[in-house]
């Protein structure tokens, strides 16, 4: 039986399950979207957590200041805004006529509140916290930021299209603590949470607010007119993949997110079906390593097991077909600003002679290499599979241990000796619009046990590239600075990035309008 017959089998066997599920208001109405996203919604407020399916939510419901377009430009979004000649006071009025959606307006004193909430939790807005004289409504429209000291990023922080996005929420909610979560979902953005139809884990609704006014300029990524063109969206859980395929077949939903790999031949030759990954900037697979423990608290068996792993093998395991992948070497993620290959040349190829030669030399004593190894989560559990075989070709002992991707999470966060319950490697993915730039990308914290992302590195240099990036007032700085660190971050293999594949979307054909976005984006869509 070959691969697409069991798939053609399992199709069947989901249609007919299919026959089971409610109908819900889609089947009714022409304007309403039915999409399955990559991950059920249970969290809803985008600053509590880095989740992507989170950040969605906020920016269905929330605005931002500012946008961020195709070409990585910060745009104006709500409010434009001046710099002072001296560069510490950046200036920002509001659009006139923004509404919350309880009809109340969009003042500079929500807005301030907001940009405190957000501060409180995202490292950028940290960072111009600590360097800020003054944040204050002026009026009701206007809000004044002034420095310590010039910053080359506050544009960019306000802009930001990932974790943390800094939303704009009303005073009242915005002053909850960062560390609690909000039960109140009012925001101005272009759709309503429809909380009474809220079911965690099943279904999360939104209706658009009649009451948005778009820019004027063209949709681009998070910035420009955000025209609402259906009368709501609803995002279904469905976990099973080949119900998934056969709902799409059958018009009972719309739109995958996030369609897996091996059934998109099934699709493919549907007419009916567009299949297209809409992210320009790709997920990046990420291998890192626990620098408290041997033994790779050792920079020089860091750099064998860095020899031992090339990123062809983890693609070819994953995704299997090179249309939806590239070999990158940016730890900036390819098709960015800052996107470099410096330092990453030999995980373009094999080099399993020299990963040998390297840990015999490194002094390697035989401790074995914990790796952690998450088995539900099909994009999550190829990946260390691959990397133990590679290992132990390479001279490595390998304890591979599987659990859930939950226990992944929880253990991760553990400092113990891997004996302990702790760990010494991990698998994960991130979005490239999550690493573009050396503020944004986690892995290269390097404030050790008490501030640096799981694994831990203690590298003052790491900061100080950090710092100098902050500070840096043009692009070519900026682009200088980040070059020298990446070449700086393979030398001490703080992490090693395995390649950047794009996530495919598959939608009905009567949708149009699908806009290219580091998020998913309901805005400008259209469904006949």
């Amino acid at each position: 039986m070959t691969v697409l017959v069991r798939l053609r089998l399992a199709l069947a066997l989901s249609l007919l399950s299919l026959c089971s599920l409610p109908l819900g208001p889609a089947l009714a109405g022409g304007k309403t979207i039915r999409a399955v996203m990559h991950s059920p919604l249970r969290v809803t407020d985008p600053i509590l957590t880095t989740a992507y399916i989170t950040r969605n939510h906020g920016y269905m419901i929330y605005d931002t200041l500012l946008g961020t377009d195709e070409t990585f430009q910060v745009r104006p979004q709500m409010a434009d805004w001046t710099l002072s000649a001296d560069k510490l006071t950046y200036t920002f009025t509001l659009r006139h006529n923004l509404k919350w959606h309880d009809g109340q307006p969009v003042t500079a004193a929500d807005c301030v509140a907001s940009i405190r909430r957000w501060a409180a939790k995202d490292g950028t807005g940290q960072l111009i916290l600590d360097n800020t004289a003054k944040l204050e409504a002026a009026d009701a429209r206007t809000i004044t930021l002034t420095l310590k000291k010039p910053l080359g990023f506050v544009l960019e922080a306000l802009g930001k299209i990932s974790s943390y996005p800094p939303f704009m929420m009303p005073k009242r909610v915005a002053e909850t603590s960062p560390n609690q979560a909000i039960t109140n979902f009012i925001g101005s953005g272009p759709f309503k949470f429809v909380v009474k139809e809220f079911q965690p884990g099943v279904k999360a609704v939104y209706e658009k607010n009649k009451d948005y006014v778009p820019r004027a300029e063209k949709v681009s990524w998070t910035a420009g007119g955000k025209r609402v063109d259906v009368d709501r969206v609803e995002w279904i859980v469905m976990p099973d993949p080949q119900t998934q395929i056969a709902a799409l077949l059958s018009g009972e939903i719309d739109m995958i997110e996030d369609t897996p790999f091996d059934l998109i031949p099934l699709l493919a030759r549907n007419r009916n079906i567009q299949i297209r990954g809409t992210d320009p900037l790709g997920s990046q697979i990420v291998g890192r390593m626990n620098f408290l423990h041997p033994p790779f608290d050792k920079v020089e068996i860091r750099r064998a097991a860095m020899l031992a792993l090339n990123q062809k093998d983890f693609l070819d395991a994953l995704v299997g077909n090179p249309k939806y992948y590239q070999l990158c070497g940016a730890m900036f993620a390819c098709n960015s600003a800052l996107a470099t290959d410096i330092g990453a040349k030999s995980l373009f190829s094999k080099n399993m002679d020299a990963a040998r030669k390297a840990l015999k030399a490194s002094g390697y004593d035989g401790t074995p290499v914990v790796i952690l190894h998450p088995t539900d989560v099909g994009v999550l559990k190829t990946h260390p599979v691959v990397a133990a075989q590679l290992l132990r070709q390479a001279g490595f002992k390998v304890d591979l241990q599987a659990m859930d991707w939950q226990t992944v999470v929880s253990r991760r966060a553990s400092q113990k000796p891997p004996a302990e319950g702790g760990w010494n490697m991990f698998f994960t993915l991130w979005a490239g619009s999550d690493l573009v730039n050396p503020l944004v990308n986690q892995n290269l914290i390097g404030r050790g046990k008490d501030g640096a992302w799981f694994g831990w590195p203690d590298d003052r240099k790491l900061e100080d590239f950090r710092q100098a990036y902050a500070l840096a007032m043009t692009p070519e700085e900026r682009k200088k600075i980040a070059n020298d660190m990446q070449a700086y971050a393979y030398d001490q293999v703080i992490y090693i990035p395995l390649g950047q594949f794009s996530r495919q979307s598959a939608w009905r054909k009567n949708l149009s309008a699908v806009v290219d976005s580091p998020i998913p984006i309901f805005w400008n869509m259209s469904k006949k």
